[in-house]
């Protein structure tokens, strides 16, 4: 068990210690690709996280569903340490990449941000740039500047993203030329061509249309051949239609988690079971 930091410390906490709750090796499931150990998160004065602890196994999709304020987005932003990036937001706990804490003050958070991609709830492809160039933008600035490897990368990616056979012969149009959910798409291959280890996805098809938002599904699904994918969605069908593993999140605290058939056909937790029919949300 971790020791717990009293009110106090937590006020007072600006940057993630991790000597502040050390971690038993009991604790640590050495079959994880990440796990969150006892995550608390702030915005200021106010709690949003409330230890919560999960694991997100190698290779699955892990979907966090839960209503509206709940924490769910707070909570997947703690994965690649894009809440420090918050003014006035604290975090306690550990997060564990291949069974490091990735908040430990050596660790460099660039690096982190390269392993663990992020795709946003809407679009956002950079307005400046062509197709190429949007996939080919994080390769550049991390130093990956030879052509000929470049345009092997961003084929690739734009394959993954299965959106190659759209875009082939329109690489030098504006990135936001083309339809909102090819955007979300070339998002994805742009997290891609940094060969992360997981990819966050925080609601990909909330602006989709129904059919943009099948493809996404689909290619959900044949990710996780390469990566872990953790999603956050308010769309119960998709997360288990997509999903391997289910987290359901209220108050800013894990409810219940499991394997999403158990989650969605035989909840453990009546919260759950509420709001899997729909009782709230």
């Amino acid at each position: 068990m971790t020791t717990p930091t009293t009110t106090q410390q937590k006020e007072n906490l600006s940057q993630p210690d991790p000597s502040q709750q050390p971690i038993t090796a009991d604790v640590i499931d050495a079959t994880a690709k990440m796990q969150a150990i006892n995550v608390d998160a702030w915005f200021g004065q106010k709690q949003i996280l409330k230890t919560v602890n999960l694991t997100v196994k190698p290779n699955s999709v892990t979907a966090i569903i839960g209503p509206s304020g709940c924490g769910k987005s707070t909570f997947l932003r703690c994965f690649n340490r894009m809440h420090e990036l918050v003014s006035n937001s604290k975090m306690a706990g550990q997060i564990l990449l291949d069974g490091k804490n990735i908040y430990d003050r050596q660790i460099d958070p660039v690096q982190i941000r390269r392993r663990v991609g992020m795709v946003f709830q809407k679009p956002n492809p950079f307005p400046t740039m062509n197709i190429y160039d949007n996939v080919a933008a994080g390769l550049r600035l991390t130093g990956t500047k030879k052509d000929k490897n470049l345009d092997d990368i961003v084929k690739h990616s734009l394959e993954q993203a299965t959106l190659w056979d759209e875009v082939k012969d329109d690489l030098k149009k504006p990135g936001t030329s083309i339809s909102g959910g090819q955007q979300q798409r070339l998002c994805i291959a742009r997290a891609i061509a940094l060969q992360p280890e997981v990819i966050l996805m925080d609601e990909p098809c909330s602006a989709l249309d129904p059919i943009a938002t099948a493809k996404i599904e689909k290619l959900v699904i044949e990710l996780k051949q390469n990566y872990a994918v953790i999603i956050v969605t308010h769309n119960m069908q998709q997360a288990s239609r997509v999903s391997d593993y289910t987290a359901f999140m209220y108050l800013g605290e894990l409810v219940e988690f499991g394997e999403t058939r158990q989650i969605f056909e035989n909840p453990k937790n009546k919260l759950t079971e509420k709001y899997i029919t729909g009782e709230f949300g």
